[in-house]
């Protein structure tokens, strides 16, 4: 035999004796897909079962809110409430259910909390189905690779809420994407999301390929080369993940400019996707008349500096107070005296974490030596929190990389002056300019606050005004009827699906 025919031999003894290890492998393998599709289908018939009898009990068909949160009282749980109010004057013929892990609330108790905090009364009732699993999707559960930690515990929280409760349309409007395919292939419903923010975004990759120190990116990890590189591998599998995830929905509803760049780069869905900015509630702002309120803020002898937002360490009151304490020590103020300016911080404390970062605040206060000028307002109704924004001169915002900002359309349409993050939502889509000139100013560190918070107190009085009848000009395109028609136009396909 001659040495080419003996490698041969060889080579094919190599392969059979491949062929007889991989071949188990690939029986089990096949045999483990079958399972698991058998599993699946057999799930997913189960499912539909308990939708058809709940349909032969009720023969309206529902369309269901995914929002774990809806009793915490910020800008996103405003989103849910006006789209359930449009939803529910337009089809008259539809039932409504939403997911919620509020615990030791009831329904009533949930509504009466709407009216009070948003001003809003929902024509019909609505069918809670209340979660206990709601920690799975708390970040303090996972100390560690805390995104992909909440998207699993989401799923999981999704499967409860899908096994409670089979809808026929299914809409996520808090951002918990990983529950669309649940819901979609399991449950076998429509599914449609309203995005306030991405879970993960190019800007993440960047803070973190940069090596910059964040709140989402710890000190620790931002010195190391090593577990910078392994973090960005993490974020990148992270957002593929998600892209996948989110290509699942058949309606994509973004609230800004900034979130549609990230999500069509993410899900790759631009033919079903289209931007409806949140409705805020501008009317109830524009009531106030704007030239007597100038005039009497213009007779105080104290200015305050209104922000309103929940107490989350992205929306960064640390450095409000420290800008804050900067404008206290500026010249026009130590001539005119601290007196002459106050500091509000006014939002909302979801959790026990919530008011361990107020009390941190209230000691950062303490520490600068400004507590004195700081007032802290939590959970307070809609009316006490019209009253604070009516009677402000200055309107602070200092998230960076805010999805929107609903809470500076308030404030422009209260007639406060607004200083916001030069970034997101407030640079892209709400100070801007209108008929060419002013309608607020933008900063992005605490000189920069410091200095423009000092610069709007030294302007006159008529300055002022005109850059408020600009704001309050520019912001009726993000008024509740406005939100109510993009709203709906987005959702039509959806509600088509269900034989109305």
């Amino acid at each position: 035999m001659s040495t080419h025919d003996h490698l041969s031999l060889c080579l094919w003894d190599l392969m059979w004796l491949l062929w007889s290890l991989l071949l188990p492998s690939i029986y089990l393998s096949l045999v483990l897909t079958a399972i698991l599709f058998i599993i699946i289908m057999g799930v997913r018939t189960w499912l539909q079962m308990k939708r058809k009898t709940r349909r032969a009990q009720d023969e309206r068909p529902t369309v269901a809110f995914f929002h774990p949160y809806c009793n915490a009282g910020g800008g996103g749980e405003r989103v849910l409430w006006c789209a359930l109010r449009a939803l529910q004057n337009r089809y008259q013929g539809v039932s409504f259910v939403v997911y919620t892990g509020d615990q030791g609330v009831t329904a009533e108790q949930i509504l009466n909390g709407v009216r009070r905090r948003f001003n809003i009364r929902l024509p019909r009732l609505v069918k809670f189905v209340f979660l206990k699993h709601r920690l799975l999707v708390e970040a303090k559960l996972y100390p560690h690779f805390t995104l992909l930690g909440q998207s699993i515990g989401s799923i999981f929280l999704g499967w409860e809420a899908l096994t409670e409760f089979v809808p026929d349309l299914y809409i996520d409007s808090m951002g918990y994407t990983f529950t669309l395919p649940v819901f979609r292939y399991l449950g076998g419903c429509q599914v449609g999301s309203y995005v306030h923010y991405p879970t993960i975004s190019t800007d993440m990759l960047f803070v973190v390929r940069e090596r910059n120190p964040r709140f989402n990116n710890a000190e620790y990890i931002s010195s190391n080369p090593v577990l910078s590189a392994i973090k960005v591998i993490y974020y990148c599998a992270f957002a593929l993940l998600y892209g996948l995830a989110g290509s699942c929905s058949d309606v994509v509803m973004v609230n800004s400019t900034w979130t549609l760049g990230h999500i069509l780069a993410l899900w790759h869905a631009p033919n079903h996707t289209s931007v409806v900015f949140p409705p805020c509630d501008v009317q109830a702002f524009l009531e106030v008349p704007l030239d007597e309120e100038a005039e009497e803020k213009e007779e105080r002898k104290c200015h305050s500096v209104v922000s309103v937002g929940q107490f989350r360490p992205e929306k960064d009151h640390r450095l409000q107070i420290r800008a804050f304490r900067k404008l206290l020590d500026s010249k026009g103020v130590q001539s005119a005296g601290r007196e002459t300016v106050k500091l509000v911080l006014i939002g909302g404390c979801r959790n026990q974490e919530d008011e361990e970062r107020v009390l941190m605040l209230r000691g950062l206060c303490q520490e600068l030596g400004v507590a004195d000028r700081v007032e802290f307002k939590l959970n307070i109704p809609f009316e006490e929190l019209k009253k604070n924004l009516t009677d402000a001169t200055i309107g602070l915002h200092t998230m960076c990389n805010e999805h929107f900002g609903i809470g500076v359309v308030e404030c422009m349409a209260a007639g406060t002056i607004i200083l916001a993050h030069k970034s997101g939502g407030p640079k892209l889509d709400i100070v801007v300019p209108c008929d060419g000139g002013l309608t607020g100013f933008l900063a992005d560190d605490e000189v920069s606050y410091a200095d423009a918070m000092e610069r709007i107190l030294s302007m006159t009085p008529a300055a002022r005004l005109e850059i408020r009848r600009r704001a309050r000009q520019s912001v009726t395109r993000f008024s509740d009827q406005e939100f109510e028609g993009s709203f709906l136009a987005s959702v039509e396909p959806l509600i088509s699906t269900l034989g109305l």
